[in-house]
């Protein structure tokens, strides 16, 4: 992986999940920089790659990639984490980590639009 692909900045945020002291009842959601500043390359995924009839195949017609981020290697990585790049949001659909080695860099398909992350 060249550093100058990695051309733009990323935040990476996990969820963090508290209850409420008095009730017991789940708070909302809100979430934590795991990452900040993190160089990535943010790309349209090609066509070939993600079709139509893979999403549908895959029970997820509902929520379509609208991004490939490229990082270096993080072992820490969870699909419950989401990325923000410049004013989006984008909840992760799966890491994939690279064909060679699997330690250099993973490709993260992304979806968005359908709710907060």
């Amino acid at each position: 992986m060249f550093s100058g692909k990695l051309r733009h900045r990323i935040t990476i945020q996990k969820p963090v999940f508290t209850q409420d002291q008095e009730t017991g009842a789940p708070s909302p959601i809100t979430w934590q920089d795991v990452y900040v500043d993190l160089a990535a390359e943010v790309r349209p995924p090609s066509a070939r790659t993600y079709g139509a009839r893979e999403m549908i195949a895959a029970n997820q017609i509902q929520s379509r990639i609208v991004a490939d981020v490229t990082i270096r290697f993080k072992n820490d990585l969870t699909p419950d984490m989401r990325i923000l790049h410049r004013s989006t949001i984008y909840n992760i659909a799966g890491l994939l980590p690279d064909n060679n080695s699997g330690l250099e860099y993973l490709t993260i398909p992304c979806s968005s639009g359908l709710n907060t992350g």
